[in-house]
Order: C-alpha cells, then structure tokens, then sequence
C-alpha cells in the first residue's frame, strides 16, 4: 500500500513537454504564418506592394525586408519561449508547494528528532521531486529498520541507492528540453550573422549591378543585413539568459536532494548500531 501511495504521488505534476520536434514545426509554422501575413501584409509598404520600400516609420515592413532568413530566427525565437515557459512550470511544479528551503529544514528537524511519520507527513504535504525522493528513501530506510537479514552497512548501503534511484528517475525530467535551448543559445547568433552575411552579399551585388546603383536593392540588402542581425542577438541573448536561469534552478534542487539523502543516511547510521 505504501509504494503505491509514493508512486501515486510521483506521477502528480506537470511533467513538461516531450515532443519537442512537434513544437519547433509548429512555432515554424507560426512564423512562416507571421512573414507572409503580419509582416508582409501589403499595406505596409508603399503602393501596397511588398516589393517596394517599407512605409516611414512601418516596422513591420522593415522586418520583413529582413529576407527568408527571417522565420527561420522567429522559429528559434518562438522555440526558446516557448521552452522556457515549458520549463518555468515544470520546474516550478519540481520544487513542490512550499518554499523548498523551509521544507529541508523541517525534513532534517524531523529526522534529528527520529519522528520518520512527521518527515512522511512533509513529503506527502509538499509534492515536487524533492519530496518524491526524500519519501522514497524513508520508505527504503523503514524497510532496513524491520529488515533483520543485512548488517548495517549493507542497510546503509541500499538506503544510498534508493536515493540514488529516486534521483535518477527525476533528474531528467528537470533537463528536458534544456539542450535545445542551450543549443539555440549558439544557434540563434549564427543565423543572424548568415543573415548579416546574406544582405551584404545583396547590397554589393546592387552596387556593383549595371555600374550604377539601385537604391531600392542596396536598401533591401542592407535592412537584411541589420535586421537579421538584431534578431539574432535578441534570440540568442533570450536563450542564454533562459538557459542559465533554469540551469541555477536545477542546481538549487539537486543540492537540496543531496543535503536531505546526505542527513538521511547519517541520521540511520547514528541511529543503529
């Protein structure tokens, strides 16, 4: 009934999204929707023809002059809000209810005392991954304390496992997805500087075109060219700031996993001889 009541409760919260594929081709999808309908709306540009100079001061326009490498920056722009506000709830969910430094401090307060029942009590009231692992290696812990077959260390052993265990099935869970932020992180600037590289390429070609020069090429080329650029930077400075942030969280938890298994496996051995 016990490992029940834990595995119930380990599968409770949000457990974030694992079909990453299928959101990037949507958020792609979403910014081919937003460059040919939003952006590339006629009436942006002069004579309501996308072909020719964007309005004065039409925003709008001026992005989408930015060319075909456009979408592509939005994907990855989409995807890295996307992620993070996956990620925010997930890991959210991960920390539990209370405030996750109050509730170390009561497991540790609870298990100097031996009272494992209050300690339970904690895990079950406060949720998250923590609580899930830390109930995970009281029920291992109970089960050494009836056990008459093991000497201590081999007890002290199979508690550190159960942690061991428990943290593994919940680590990832907290990870998913991250690598693909990290990777837009990269991914992001470098877009942006083909981009760069793509309008330039068109400027000069303008420039050098029929010995004179076409303004209205060596404009379109340059706008790709800064355009592209902005956005790769902004891309890849939203998908640094997201990565670090949720990384320091992950860190924040994992340590606490370790100080909670760590005041565990001491408490049963001062405990038990």
């Amino acid at each position: 009934m016990e490992t029940k009541k834990t595995n119930n409760k380990q599968k409770q919260g949000f457990k974030g999204i694992e079909a990453a594929g299928l959101l990037i081709i949507a958020c792609f999808i979403v910014a081919l929707c937003i460059y040919k309908f939003v952006l590339g709306d006629p009436s942006n540009f002069m004579n309501n023809d996308p072909n020719n100079h964007p309005l004065p001061g039409n925003m709008l326009g001026t992005i989408y002059k930015g060319g075909v490498v456009v979408p592509v920056i939005q994907t990855l722009l989409l995807t890295v809000l996307a992620l993070s506000v996956e990620r925010y709830f997930t890991i959210r969910a991960a920390f539990g209810r209370g405030k996750l430094v109050k509730f170390v401090a009561q497991i540790k307060d609870a298990l100097a005392k031996g009272d494992m029942e209050a300690a339970q009590a904690l895990c079950d009231k406060q949720r998250g991954s923590v609580a899930n692992v830390v109930g995970a290696t009281l029920q291992t812990y109970r089960e050494m304390e009836q056990n008459s077959e093991l000497d201590k260390d081999q007890k002290v052993l199979a508690i550190q496992k159960s942690l061991e265990e428990a943290t593994a099935l919940e680590l990832p869970m907290l990870q998913q997805n991250l690598p693909i932020i990290g990777t837009i992180t990269t991914l992001g600037t470098l877009m942006g500087l083909l981009g760069t590289v793509i309008g330039m390429i068109r400027s000069f070609a303008a420039l050098s075109a029929g010995g004179g020069t076409d303004s209205v090429a060596l404009s379109t080329g340059i706008s790709e060219a800064l355009i592209n650029t902005a956005f790769g930077i902004l891309t890849g400075a939203l998908a640094v700031i997201s990565y670090n942030y949720f990384t320091n969280k992950i860190d924040k938890l994992t340590y606490s996993l370790d100080e909670v298994g760590f005041s565990i496996v001491q408490t049963f051995n001062a405990t038990h001889k």
